[in-house]
């Protein structure tokens, strides 16, 4: 958490971070001084969304455009899955333990801030 609120500081966001483990419960959260209050809902979605298909919240944008694969699965699965960068998979030897979601910036600020955090994992 340390690492992501550093690199929050460094670029001029107020983020919220939010950390799940293997089976999608919230471990951590940490919401900085000023920080948008609904950031809390947007980085806990897009945690849930890498912690359950394994990947980047990010690698799914293209997936859910009209005519694609997976277009309405937000209203489908009732908003638990946020599909914008931000969100990454916690792995340790290749398997995943978690996810770590952030929101507050615009969307390459928030996976700056998850790169950043995921560092220390």
């Amino acid at each position: 958490m340390i690492a992501a609120e550093m690199q929050a500081t460094e670029i001029g966001v107020r983020a919220t971070v939010v950390v799940l483990d293997r089976g999608g419960e919230q471990v951590a959260m940490a919401r900085m001084d000023g920080a948008w209050p609904g950031a809390f809902d947007l980085a806990l979605g897009k945690a849930q969304t890498a912690r359950s298909f394994h990947a980047p919240s990010a690698a799914f944008v293209s997936l859910i455009q009209p005519g694609a694969n997976l277009f309405g699965i937000g209203t489908a699965c009732a908003g638990k899955y946020v599909i914008l960068p931000g969100g990454l998979p916690i792995r340790v030897s290749g398997h995943v333990v978690g996810a770590i979601g952030v929101s507050g910036g615009d969307t390459d600020q928030d996976a700056a801030i998850a790169l950043a955090a995921l560092g220390t994992f």
